[in-house]
């Protein structure tokens, strides 16, 4: 899936997704407290942790959210009930995408050290196993916010930021018929 994320004119932010199936869709973000586009740190946490279940790779699979609709191409002929089985078979990944994402933008947004500890202090509050990533990973993650936000706010009039989004991280949904799947986590390599 290709995004280009757009700036909007007195704040917040815009994507456009090109999904893999041929439809293109728009996101709104309504983030204009921040510098650093709230979609855009999702995107980039979920990426480089792997997330295959978070916000994007939902996207990516199917799901549509409050704040996404569709702009071009056709839909597959069952997207509505897709979509949901797509969200219901990763909610719990999706909580935990908005919480890494969180450590990660808060980290660079406030321009603070310590994204890999409230990383790990949320994981603890919502998970029992042990947090799978190691600071490396998350230092990696806010390299990468920090440098593409610096990107997003130095782009000429008129142009949006690219931004890659992996097949491998792409969510499948719940078989039908199965209302609740269990989330599963995709490392990337």
């Amino acid at each position: 899936m290709l995004v280009f994320f757009h700036p909007r004119p007195g704040g917040g932010t815009r994507a456009v997704l090109h999904r893999d199936d041929g439809v293109t869709l728009e996101m709104h973000s309504y983030d204009r407290k921040w510098r650093v586009p709230h979609d855009l740190a999702h995107a980039v946490a979920e990426r480089e942790l792997g997330l295959s279940g978070g916000v994007f790779g939902c996207i990516a699979g199917g799901a549509l959210f409050a704040s996404v609709r569709v702009i071009d191409g056709r839909a597959r002929y069952d997207a509505a009930e897709h979509g949901r089985r797509v969200i219901a078979c990763h909610e719990r990944e999706i909580a935990i995408a908005e919480m890494l994402s969180g450590a990660v933008h808060g980290a660079v947004e406030q321009g603070r050290a310590g994204a890999f500890s409230a990383a790990r202090a949320g994981w603890e509050s919502v998970r029992e196993d042990p947090f799978p990533y190691t600071e490396m990973d998350i230092q990696r993650a806010t390299s990468t916010l920090t440098r593409l936000a610096d990107a997003f706010a130095h782009l000429p009039r008129g142009t949006g930021l690219r931004f890659e989004w992996p097949r491998r991280l792409t969510a499948a949904a719940a078989p039908k018929g199965r209302s609740q799947g269990r989330p599963g986590r995709r490392r990337a390599r």
